[in-house]
């Protein structure tokens, strides 16, 4: 791969996740400072999960019908942009309902199209993808450790401001990246639903979609949850970055594991590892050292398992169908899944308490596994040669 263009598409993901590393721990803690309730903020930030139900396979198909990609790449960039401006005037629930809800519209489009054309591209100059998003969790770290401080010093408020400024860096970033060929495949001669229904993928889709659930409760009501337990926003974001840190570790390792482990194998053990990650938050949550164990695993129940679901993925769905794929992917796992999660975790945590919260998210990828496990077969397949991951 060109060193230039692993540079700019390395240089777009740590900007990207720096948005998500200061939006995901912080903006639960906005509208509740702004006096939403638990279950509000619940539904609130759900809106970003129902829009990745259907706003991606929109735009993936755009992209796959019209063989480009950064265009509109570009357009959800700016269009995201545009409705993050609007947040400055809404308050109440109406309101902020409205403009979050176009917010989400376009900024839960913009990831998919830019991994389409991330591993478009890697399939013709045999790149590296976990070397790439690798540095979108660099800046998840960054964004999440600065910004827990500079909150604590200057308010919430300085929220706002600090996510304005990435949105229009990550705009102008867009006009450097590169339009990939998409090579041609076999699933080619395929419509995208005969690919979609196949058992395997099926299952695959549910199976993250029952893992993503459980990281719904946790992406909209960690930061609240150690915040009602005592803890600073700077610890707060000290222990999200701990997990982005062992995230980084487990894709430099990707190559290794991939070349001695089956892809089945890694998810089943992600998926384990995420039943032992929530119950821990969930009943330890006021010892530390728990706490800082728990987001270790965040290299399995994220990490291995997104690489390892990307890499079956890309399997099943390239040429023509790769940025819808993509999108689907991303729509069933992280739309349908997020969704409940937000939503149901948010009513849970205002009527059940944080702890039961959190034990009860431990049993949706205790259902993965059983999905993944039964309904999952693949073929010899995932050495390091094979991947995108190598």
């Amino acid at each position: 791969m060109h060193t230039d263009l692993h540079y700019r598409l390395s240089r777009f993901y740590f900007i990207y996740y720096f948005f998500v590393g200061a939006f995901v721990p912080y903006w639960g803690l906005y509208l509740k400072s702004e006096q939403f309730s638990a279950a509000d903020i619940g539904v609130l930030m759900s809106l970003f999960q129902i829009s990745r139900i259907f706003a991606p396979n929109f735009w993936g198909w755009l992209a796959d019908h019209t063989g480009k990609r950064t265009p509109w790449i570009r357009l959800t960039s700016f269009l995201g942009l545009c409705g993050f401006v609007a947040v400055f005037w809404a308050h109440g629930f109406f309101w902020m309902f409205f403009v979050m809800a176009a917010l989400s519209l376009f900024t839960s489009s913009t990831l998919p199209l830019a991994e389409s054309l991330t591993l478009a591209h890697l399939a013709t100059t045999n790149g590296h993808y976990s070397r790439i998003r690798m540095w979108g969790s660099s800046g998840f770290i960054v964004a999440a450790v600065v910004l827990g401080f500079l909150i604590d010093w200057t308010g919430i408020a300085s929220l706002l401001w600090f996510l304005l400024a990435v949105q229009i860096t990550l705009f102008v970033l867009t006009f450097s990246l590169p339009e990939p060929k998409v090579a041609a495949h076999p699933h080619d001669s395929f419509s995208i639903w005969q690919v979609v229904r196949q058992p395997n993928v099926i299952a695959l889709l549910v199976g993250c979609s029952l893992m993503v659930t459980a990281h719904g409760v946790l992406y909209n009501f960690y930061s609240i949850y150690l915040s009602e337990h005592g803890y600073s926003k700077g610890m707060i974001g000290l222990l999200w970055a701990v997990g982005v840190i062992c995230e980084i570790i487990i894709f430099m390792l990707m190559p290794k594991i991939l070349a001695r482990f089956t892809l089945k194998t890694i998810l089943l053990v992600s998926l384990v590892l995420a039943v032992i990650r929530f119950s821990l938050i969930g009943f330890a949550v006021d010892n530390l050292w728990m706490l800082l164990f728990a987001q270790t695993l965040h290299a399995a129940t994220f990490g291995s398992f997104h690489a390892a679901s990307v890499e079956v993925i890309t399997q099943f769905f390239n040429g023509r169908h790769q940025a819808k794929g993509q999108a689907i992917y991303n729509s069933v796992a992280y739309g349908v899944g997020g969704t409940v999660g937000g939503v149901a975790g948010g009513y849970a945590l205002q009527y059940l308490g944080g702890q039961q919260t959190f034990m009860l998210a431990a049993v949706f990828p205790l259902l993965g596994l059983a999905v993944v496990a039964l309904g999952l077969h693949l073929g010899q397949q995932s050495t390091m040669q094979q991947g995108m991951f190598k």
